[in-house]
């Protein structure tokens, strides 16, 4: 993919302005999108529920780190005292047993949803560059292509637990360029916990908070509330089930070493069904090689812009990790449209419909 334009992105937020400030403040046709897009989902909800059942079974939605229905059997075993890591099924992480256990479903993922779009909201609203091409967004367009993108919509009716990733992702950017670097730490954090590969966006998340200085902190203030926060949430697991090791084997070990080949869109799926055991080790390395590598690459050669490579990122990831579904890829097109004046730029869009 060739450019002929780059960009330098310099936040401009107000150090006293919180993200809890910057996601109230929208207008009524904020109000009116947000509206109409719970509307729609509860309706689906409450009035077709034989739709979400049919979604969650389908592997476009539903991966084995991120299926509703493994959730359900995970919380089962763990309502009658078991180990939800028992019979190998179960590969999320045990504080999702115990929202679930509490609240409907339906409306975790909407709410979910709702947030996530007022987030994208606000950092649409907040992000500048130096691009002549650049035109002041418009908050409220980037949530509504979030909440009515269909792959947005199916994740959410379809109930995949990779929503709560996402989540985690998008208040990480949000309060990394509004300069408050423990509640991107911790936001970050989550993510990891969650799914593990949020940890590659840490390089382009500390040179946001770093280049943005609007409550400047020492990176390494920020790397140990990262740490910190992380080791929180494992020792969590103490608490929940009886046996820390299985849910390292179970949540990070599976996607590490791939050992579930239920039928995916990912490369990896369909690579690894074919490949002959003794070379199974060797071209798992070069799959997470070939991955992390970008990362450096990325935040190295585009240091000044480093909402552009968290995007960027997001969309390789989308492509390239272990378990990938349409809600992986409906967190990029989230981001995607705050550069709707760099795509003119390609020659040829090849990296958009590659990812489409």
């Amino acid at each position: 993919m060739r450019m002929k334009c780059t960009e330098q992105h310099q936040p401009l937020v107000d150090p006293v302005l919180t993200p809890i400030t910057m996601a109230i403040s929208v207008d009524s046709k904020s109000v009116a999108i947000f509206a109409g897009a719970i509307a729609f989902r509860l309706l689906i909800f409450l009035v077709f529920p034989d739709i979400p059942e049919f979604l969650t079974r389908q592997v476009e939605i539903s991966t084995p780190i991120s299926s509703f229905k493994r959730l359900q059997e995970g919380l089962f075993l763990y309502q009658h005292g078991l180990s939800p890591y028992d019979g190998g099924v179960y590969h999320q992480a045990p504080l999702l047993l115990v929202v679930f256990e509490i609240l409907p479903p339906a409306l975790v993922f909407v709410v979910l949803d709702i947030l996530n779009a007022i987030s994208l909201h606000s950092i649409a609203d907040d992000l500048r560059t130096t691009s002549p091409r650049f035109q002041k967004l418009d908050g409220s367009i980037i949530a509504a292509a979030y909440l009515f993108n269909p792959f947005t919509i199916l994740s959410c009716l379809g109930r995949s637990t990779s929503v709560f990733t996402n989540t985690a992702i998008i208040q990480a950017v949000l309060n990394a360029q509004s300069g408050n670097a423990i509640r991107a730490m911790f936001g970050l954090a989550i993510g990891t916990y969650l799914s593990m590969y949020p940890a590659l966006l840490l390089p382009p998340i500390l040179l946001m908070i770093y280049n943005g200085k609007s409550q400047f902190t020492p990176i390494s203030t920020s790397i140990i509330s990262y740490a910190g926060a992380l080791g929180a949430l494992l020792a969590t697991t103490a608490v929940l089930t009886s046996g820390f090791w299985d849910f390292l084997v179970s949540c990070y070990g599976a996607q590490i070493t791939v050992t579930d080949l239920t039928p995916n869109v990912g490369l990896w799926w369909y690579f690894f069904i074919e490949i002959f055991d003794s070379f199974r080790d060797f071209f798992i390395g070069v799959f997470w090689l070939h991955l992390v590598g970008y990362v450096g690459g990325l935040t190295f050669r585009l240091q000044n812009q480093p909402h552009f490579v968290i995007t960027s990122l997001l969309g390789l990831f989308a492509v390239f990790k272990p378990y990938p579904s349409i809600a992986d890829v409906s967190l990029y097109l989230g981001f995607l449209p705050m550069y709707q004046h760099v795509l003119p730029c390609e020659l040829v869009p090849s990296f958009f419909i590659t990812i489409c």
